[in-house]
């Protein structure tokens, strides 16, 4: 089907894209500022551009392939009558990772254990920038399945649909870099977007069992937290200043 470029449906379902596939990009940019704080900061914007880069590519090339994508929503497993398709196996394994790695984090900054020379090598090794990438390209993998999908549902071009990821992804980037610098300067959010990984794991691992959680509760429930944060983080400003 032809593309017209002074058809108003068009235009209205770019914008509507745009702004869903934005949304749907908050979780991929709060994973993303937790992972490339870990670096040293002379290899955070490489890894930030490399990892929007790749799910910038995820997500056109599974444009391109509509056909593979359509199959990964088929059943492929029954279990007591449970349907289970490949994108639900995906979502289940990508919100259980989710989940294990921000526990993870979680357990490291609340310990703070004295480490070895053993656990220094091994530290160094699970945040080198391949072990960093490697699980970006992960993640990027679930959450582009979950966008595309959502994708087809709503546009009828395919060309629609790459321009509102071109133009979701430019607004990751610059979210990206600002929600980074943020928690680079005030450590304390680390623990507030830990959470939210977790929070955004549960509804992953929710939506494989087709068990619906609406956006717009976990993202209204993110925000509000983020402006409590906002208010804690200028009170304690204003506190400095005053001392």
């Amino acid at each position: 089907m032809s593309i017209s470029l002074y058809d108003p449906s068009v235009w209205g379902g770019l914008l509507t894209l745009s702004v869903l596939e934005i949304v749907l990009g908050i979780d991929n940019v709060v994973f993303l500022a937790v992972l490339v704080s870990r670096l040293p900061e002379g290899q955070k914007e490489k890894a930030r551009r490399l990892g929007l880069l790749m799910a910038f590519g995820l997500r056109v090339a599974m444009l391109i392939g509509l056909v593979w994508i359509i199959g990964l929503t088929q059943p492929i497993l029954q279990i007591a009558g449970f349907a289970l398709s490949w994108r639900d196996i995906i979502l289940i394994a990508g919100g259980l990772f989710l989940i294990f790695k921000a526990t993870h984090e979680i357990h490291g900054d609340i310990e703070g254990e004295v480490e070895t020379e053993a656990d220094r090598a091994a530290r160094s090794k699970r945040n080198s920038f391949a072990s960093i990438i490697a699980q970006i390209a992960v993640i990027d993998l679930v959450f582009s399945i979950d966008s595309i999908v959502t994708a087809i549902g709503i546009a009828e071009h395919v060309e629609v649909m790459i321009a509102a990821i071109v133009i979701a992804m430019l607004v990751m980037y610059f979210a990206a870099v600002a929600v980074g610098r943020f928690i680079e300067r005030h450590p304390t959010t680390k623990m507030l977007a830990l959470s939210f990984l977790l929070l955004i794991g549960m509804a992953l691992i929710a939506d494989g069992a087709h068990f619906h959680i609406p956006r717009e509760y976990i993202y209204i429930a993110m925000a509000f937290s983020g402006a409590v944060e906002t208010f804690n983080v200028l009170a304690s400003r204003n506190r400095r200043k005053r001392h």
